[in-house]
């Protein structure tokens, strides 16, 4: 793992990912966010708590991070997590985009 200090959001996201804790995880985001899967476009908490339902705690996912690195922007993250579950089991990038402790944009691709 790189150097780069985990966001308290992130580990946020990760921590609540890994407790099935759904309250926890729809709280790291901002009112307004948008997530992306692969194309598909999640809006707002409606959004997150829908994609989290059918890719994340409702598949029982589970997140070992392996690799942060700091964006070009500020409050911008390339995280790098080995997700296994009864979904998507696998090691890929999610870029975050953070709006003060809430995340604003992510991007799984």
């Amino acid at each position: 793992m790189t150097s780069t200090r985990v966001p308290a959001p992130i580990q946020a996201f990760i921590d609540a990912t890994n407790s099935a804790d759904s309250a926890a995880f729809a709280a790291t985001f901002a009112p307004d966010a948008f997530l992306s899967d692969w194309g598909r476009e999640f809006h707002g908490t409606t959004g997150v708590q829908a994609w989290n339902r059918t890719d994340n705690i409702g598949v029982h996912a589970h997140f070992d991070l392996i690799d942060i690195t700091a964006g070009p922007q500020p409050q911008s993250y390339t995280v790098t997590l080995k997700v296994s579950g009864d979904g998507y089991n696998g090691t890929g990038p999610m870029r975050f985009e953070l709006r003060g402790d809430l995340i604003a944009r992510l991007i799984i691709s």
